[in-house]
């Protein structure tokens, strides 16, 4: 009897080693692969009847009519954020720093590129001088994204090493979930982390990318802090909500980008992984993490981790922190002066599909766009130069089948 006790506990201690959660359906399960592809398929959030509805209103172009502008940078969502191709568009942001502190440029710190009218045409301001571009990337997989839960994020920050140059130290910073009436949450989502979940970020892209105010974000931008009241012929809020949470939904619903497998199967390819985590890259550039279980309550308890995101594992190449590896714009947005020279790890995922690298676009190859890192990167680099040509290369084909 001693001996079928001691067999039981031992079971029950294994048991609990292994990667499981607990889902609705009352039965521990292993976490699995994300979904990936450049397919425009749904990843099981929604059908693929819903999913081929919600993407028509993401690539949907604004009318005036519509509420779109009077400022604005773009007419659709997928006019910045091509979801399997890159974009040549990049945002403008400005503002001045008075060596302590950031003050956005009048109307806020993102220049608007277009006008419904050219007497509304924002320019940056004389005085000004912060000035920084900003690439828009792929949202392909983001709904894995925001099912990550803080303490991973917060996780991965903690375990980041000291190295003789210094410490790599991802920052976490909250920011305010805006359907959740402003409960914090660690920020995940575009070059500052400014927001972390799809529904704020959806809200913050239709008024101040299109021009669209809608419940969560309901006051007009204005040109260059001058009112456009004249000029806007649409109530607001223009959406209602509905095209928010629609396009959330769509973002939510997609696959992750997934891997060149021809490439990624090649001898040269494996090598430069190895290399890509022998010198260091991976400790910013995650390659695996794991999504909350299913049930997981996040944003302000507004979302609820379905089965189709949790407990899945995905492999973005970010940590999704904010780092200051000596590029940083000096634009200062939710997570106050300590974020003004640091940017989040870009996702390498998709790598391949981009011809524009690093936050500005500046970068045309991937050898140029590592060699510009500094900062907490500053000994992952000179690990880098030390390698031969050949390793280099393999590193680089490694980056190719991203």
């Amino acid at each position: 009897m001693r001996i079928m006790k001691m067999v039981t506990l031992l079971l029950f201690a294994a048991a609990l080693l292994l990667p499981i959660t607990f889902t609705s359906a009352t039965q521990y399960q292993p976490a699995t692969e994300a979904p990936t592809g450049f397919n425009n398929k749904t990843n099981g959030l929604v059908s693929q009847d819903q999913f081929d509805a919600d993407r028509e209103v993401f690539d949907e172009p604004k009318l005036i009519s519509d509420g779109l502008g009077p400022v604005y940078s773009f007419n659709t969502c997928n006019g910045c954020h091509a979801q399997e191709t890159s974009t040549l568009y990049a945002g403008l942001r400005a503002g001045r720093y008075d060596g302590e502190n950031f003050f956005e440029h009048p109307g806020g710190s993102l220049i608007q590129s277009r006008a419904i009218d050219p007497a509304l045409q924002e320019h940056v301001l004389d005085g000004n001088e912060v000035r920084a571009f900003r690439m828009p990337l792929s949202l392909l997989g983001d709904g894995f994204v925001e099912a990550i839960s803080d303490d991973t994020l917060i996780a991965i920050a903690n375990g980041q090493p000291e190295q003789s140059g210094g410490r790599i130290a991802g920052e976490v910073v909250w920011v305010p979930v805006l359907e959740a009436g402003g409960a914090p949450r660690v920020g995940r989502f575009g070059w500052k982390n400014q927001h972390a979940s799809l529904v704020s970020f959806s809200a913050d892209e239709y008024l101040n990318e299109m021009g669209i105010t809608n419940p969560l974000l309901p006051t007009e931008n204005t040109s260059n802090g001058v009112s456009v009241a004249e000029y806007d012929t649409v109530a607001d809020p223009e959406d209602d909500g509905a095209g928010v949470e629609t396009v959330a939904r769509f973002i939510r619903a997609t696959t992750a980008p997934p891997r060149d497998e021809y490439l990624a199967a090649t001898t040269e390819a494996g090598a430069g992984e190895s290399l890509f985590n022998q010198i260091g890259c991976a400790i910013c550039h995650t390659p695996k993490i794991t999504t909350a279980p299913p049930g997981t309550l996040n944003n302000g308890g507004r979302f609820t981790v379905p089965e189709a995101l949790g407990n899945k594992i995905i492999h973005p190449f970010s940590d999704f922190l904010l780092h200051n590896v000596g590029t940083g714009d000096g634009i200062v947005q939710n997570g106050g002066p300590s974020t003004r020279n640091k940017l989040r790890t870009p996702p390498l995922w998709g790598l391949r599909t981009r011809n524009r690298l690093m936050h500005d676009g500046q970068s045309l190859s991937l050898d140029s766009a590592i060699l510009r890192h500094g900062g907490e990167a500053s000994q992952v680099i000179s690990s880098y130069k030390r390698l031969s040509d050949e390793q280099k290369s393999r590193l680089i084909t490694f980056l190719k089948s991203l």
